[in-house]
């Protein structure tokens, strides 16, 4: 069993993530305050909602500064949807500064003949490098979306899957080092989703 913190912001899937969490045998804390998370082995970005009202609901926690320590600091991170969002230096869904701890920005989806926005049902997710959820060849890894902006990272390379839309593809998933982010709700995708937190899970150091 971990202890697995969970930012409680006032935007994220806090019910949903901790039901997940207690299903597979661990136990979640919610973190108003990062002294809450001393005995964490690893922290949780949620979130549901727009970029802005997410970003000023953060700073007024006060918990920016050590959220950035221990993601530097090599600790295991994973952020779900608009927790992946928030981890770019801005949106255009709105005009707040994102948390910049990765290069980029989250960009409106692109308009695709028959797609609808938001992207919203399940999707495919197909890998683009080795990482910790996707085994290589594994087929059939449909998960949830719902969003109507995506990630495009400076550096590619941290693009750890994508799905399809219509005829473009776009951001599903960023590793870098210990930080992990899904677009996808793992805690809304079923089997699957229950699998990739456990490989999550499992890979906490």
């Amino acid at each position: 069993m971990h202890k697995i913190g969970l930012i409680d912001y006032g935007m994220g899937n806090i019910h949903s993530v901790t039901k997940s969490l207690e299903s597979l045998g661990e136990e979640p804390i919610l973190i108003k305050n990062f002294n809450e998370s001393k005995n964490c082995k690893a922290i949780i970005l949620p979130g549901v909602g727009a970029f802005d009202p997410a970003m000023i609901n953060l700073r007024s926690t006060d918990l920016i500064t050590d959220l950035k320590t221990w993601i530097n600091n090599g600790k295991s991170f994973l952020g779900i949807c608009l927790g992946l969002q928030l981890l770019f230096e801005s949106s255009d869904e709105g005009k707040v500064q994102g948390l910049g701890i990765l290069k980029g920005k989250i960009q409106k989806i692109p308009n695709v003949v028959n797609q609808r926005i938001p992207h919203m049902g399940w999707g495919q997710l197909l890998s683009t490098k080795p990482n910790t959820l996707l085994e290589q060849k594994e087929l059939n890894n449909w998960v949830y979306f719902v969003h109507s902006y995506h990630a495009i990272p400076d550096d590619n390379g941290i693009i750890a899957a994508q799905v399809k839309y219509g005829s473009e593809k776009l951001t599903a998933m960023i590793e870098n080092d210990n930080l992990l982010a899904c677009q996808f709700h793992p805690e809304k995708s079923g089997k699957t989703g229950e699998k990739l937190l456990r490989r999550w899970l499992s890979s906490i150091q």
